[in-house]
């Protein structure tokens, strides 16, 4: 209705409102929009750097002056009388803007004292312009609600800086945030066993190992105790929009027992992917089952087929991913060394079921599938 309006508004005042005009008119709009959410970054900035100040002075004070323990309510009800239309003068959030002050300047969290955040010096060491520099230019970037979830649940400032910028990067809601640092991402991403340094140039080495986590924590599926490896693949395909999330950005869904034919035999790749970062096909392949040498063997034939049959000019070498029960570290690396595609190996997880806070802040499935053209229906079985 509102176009139609538009519409006939645009041919009484004389307009000829044709392809070009809305055109011109998206883009106008496009612009006005980024303008808004750099005009709310700005704001946001803005508050935390001064909650930033605000922490610093309130910890000066209170070491110095003699004002008693009632500072920070008395505190409070100036500033909030002063100011009755901002938010964020109670007496509890001054004690977070406190606390958030002194764990990157004291470099603490929950009793542990962080000896290597961010320089090779501990933060207790750097003064405040030193940790301004390094430190707020980022922290300000994220909303306040982020930093004391961030605060409040990692244990250094070194892990603290990993998901402040994971979260400027991927742009996570609180939820996925706080879900990400609840199932231990940051020790889990980089630590598989991989081949990337060998066979991948830098920095592409370093971002593919970036890809990788170990284990892989699929606890948004509800499996049966003996289940098998096409039902795990099955459900990890239903459940594509928090698979894709556990994998992490970058990662865009082609199809699911996608066919090869080599020779006069078909094969069928597990999960093939495209990494818009990497800028290379991605093959996945599952075990349910401890890892094996002769997987990693079958997998290098996989990426040797993607390379000579779907791989361009534009395109990177192709990665592969094998995700397994359980693997024994030495007989990874050995069943890795002679093998020159890359290659990781990691374990998976499965625990429980994602919390609902989270599931509402994902899109659903529908929704994802109808941005991939239509998920994959193929039920031929694959080569085994």
């Amino acid at each position: 209705m509102a176009k139609v309006a538009n519409k006939r508004l645009a041919m009484k005042s004389g307009l000829i409102y044709d392809s070009d005009y809305k055109v011109w008119l998206a883009d106008i709009k496009s612009k006005i929009r980024n303008a808004q959410l750099k005009a709310a970054v700005k704001v946001n900035t803005e508050l935390l750097t001064l909650y930033w100040e605000l922490g610093a002075d309130i910890l000066a004070k209170q070491a110095h002056a003699k004002w008693g323990d009632g500072f920070l309510l008395q505190l409070s009800k100036d500033l909030t009388t002063e100011f009755s239309d901002m938010k964020g003068f109670s007496r509890r959030n001054l004690e977070l803007v406190r606390q958030w002050y002194l764990f990157y300047s004291d470099g603490t969290a929950r009793g542990q004292r962080a000896t290597t955040p961010i320089t090779k010096q501990p933060v207790s060491q750097l003064s405040g312009n030193q940790i301004s520099q390094r430190i707020i230019a980022q922290i300000t970037q994220i909303p306040w609600g982020h930093n004391i979830a961030i605060i409040a649940k990692c244990k250094n400032v070194k892990e603290a800086i990993y998901y402040v910028q994971s979260t400027i990067t991927h742009n996570w809601s609180r939820s996925v945030l706080v879900h990400q640092i609840e199932q231990g991402l940051y020790e889990r991403e980089g630590k598989s066993v991989n081949n990337f340094a060998l066979t991948l140039p830098q920095p592409h080495s370093d971002l593919a190992k970036q890809t990788l986590k170990d284990p892989y924590i699929f606890d948004f599926l509800s499996m049966t105790k003996d289940y098998d490896e096409r039902e795990l693949e099955h459900a990890l395909v239903s459940h594509v929009t928090q698979f894709l999330l556990e994998l992490g950005a970058g990662f865009a869904y082609l199809g699911r027992q996608v066919p090869l034919q080599v020779g006069e035999r078909e094969f069928f790749i597990d999960l093939l992917f495209y990494h818009t970062k990497l800028h290379c096909y991605v093959v996945i392949e599952l075990k349910t089952v401890d890892f094996e040498p002769e997987h990693a063997g079958k997998l290098n034939f996989y990426l040797k087929a993607v390379d000579s049959q779907l791989r361009t000019k534009q395109d990177k070498p192709t990665v592969g991913i094998l995700i397994c029960k359980k693997k024994d570290k030495m007989v990874a690396e050995y069943a890795l060394s002679d093998i020159h595609k890359p290659i990781g190996v990691s374990e998976y997880q499965l625990t429980q079921s994602l919390p609902k806070k989270l599931k509402s802040s994902l899109p659903s499935i529908k929704e994802i599938e109808k941005k991939l053209g239509g998920r994959d229906e193929r039920v031929e079985d694959r080569e085994t």
